[in-house]
């Protein structure tokens, strides 16, 4: 089973994100960067699926020199081969990202064979597009699903599953297919100290790619104002009792 992961690279959730002054950037001075959650639970449900059935992890990524980071730690909790497509300007919209990818995997499976399952994230947690995975399973023709909460894998089809109101969707597809892994899948493995210890040693092999600019420009990006909200403490136990009933007064609620 050869199993292709696509990752990106995105700032830390939670992280305070600060625009640049001509608003066309992100200031990352102060940010640490993770791997978008969704495509962290696709790396491990493909090291999963492999550990069931035997075969290859591939972990790909489109970023600067510092996403190498992002593929030792797939390697440190169980990818077997990384690939960089190196980029100096992080910025590239979804068509010319999907572009790129599917440049790459091109070459990956002209050397190597065709990959069974290519699986994306249900949407990266920076741009949140949900387009890429579509896009890259379209030229290469693959069948593809997005929202994905199960995979189980037979021997040339696999069944995909995901949730709608109510219940879940079933879909069997041929493989091979493509998939957008949505996060809670799986809860992700923390890298053992072995296995960060041999992601430091891991090859990471580089592809490089000619890819025109997509049809799609930015304008600029736009930081909310945060909004304060204050929680007042009426009291506790007995002695809130007054204040409360001061509070039912004001809003009316009382007869």
């Amino acid at each position: 089973m050869q199993i292709l992961v696509c990752v990106k690279r995105v700032p830390a959730p939670g992280a305070r994100i600060n625009v640049t002054e001509d608003g066309q950037g992100v200031d990352a001075a102060h940010l640490g960067f993770t791997t978008s959650p969704h495509e962290e639970c696709a790396v491990e449900e493909a090291v999963r699926i492999t550990e069931a059935r035997g075969g290859e992890v591939t972990v790909l990524t489109l970023g600067p020199p510092e996403a190498e980071e992002q593929l030792r730690y797939a390697a440190s909790v169980g990818a077997h081969r990384l690939v960089l497509i190196p980029i100096e300007d992080v910025d590239w919209d979804p068509q010319r990202t999907a572009a790129a990818l599917t440049e790459a995997i091109g070459g990956l499976e002209a050397a190597d064979g065709a990959f069974d399952l290519i699986l994306f994230g249900n949407e990266s947690a920076d741009a949140g597009g949900f387009q890429v995975g579509v896009r890259v399973a379209h030229v290469l023709d693959r069948p593809i699903v997005n929202g994905i909460k199960s995979i189980e894998v037979g021997e040339n089809t696999l069944s995909a599953r995901r949730e709608i109101d109510g219940g879940f969707e079933v879909y069997e597809l041929p493989m091979p297919a493509a998939l957008g892994v949505k996060e809670g899948i799986n809860l992700p493995r923390y890298p053992t100290m072995k296995g960060r210890l041999a992601s430091k040693k891991a090859e990471v092999g580089e592809v490089a790619v000619d890819t025109p600019d997509g049809g799609q420009t930015r304008l600029r990006l736009y930081r909310p104002e945060e909004q304060v909200s204050e929680t007042v403490i009426l009291g506790t136990g007995p002695d809130a009792a007054g204040a409360v009933v001061d509070l039912f007064e004001e809003l009316g609620v009382l007869p």
